[in-house]
């Protein structure tokens, strides 16, 4: 009975790890258009509609420092800055992909 509950704690544990990245609005949709490849800055905001560029900045922030997404800057004029998935993120792609599939199914 206690590995059950161990393994049931640890599993709870993991969800609740991956719901923080996942769960924060907009975050989904950031991940989602980052599957495909590398954006930027503003082109995330207009995939984003009605994003506002602190929220994405913010997001992007943290999405960073959870190394879910890579910031690469490119030395050109004017300087480029890229978002890209790290492996990480590249994880979370199947879990955002089911979120779309479930949200079709049940009409949101």
């Amino acid at each position: 009975m206690h590995a059950a509950v161990t393994r049931a704690a640890g599993a709870r544990e993991a969800i609740a790890a991956a719901a923080e990245i996942v769960g924060h609005k907009w975050t989904a949709l950031i991940l989602f258009e980052l599957a495909e490849q590398p954006q930027r800055f503003r082109d995330l905001e207009h995939a984003c509609e009605g994003i506002s560029t602190r929220t994405l900045s913010e997001r992007l922030r943290v999405l960073e420092s959870a190394d879910v997404v890579v910031r690469r800057s490119y030395p050109e004029s004017p300087p480029r800055v890229e978002y890209e998935l790290t492996a990480k993120g590249d994880a979370l792609v199947p879990i955002v992909e089911e979120m779309r599939r479930f949200g079709g199914a049940w009409g949101f």
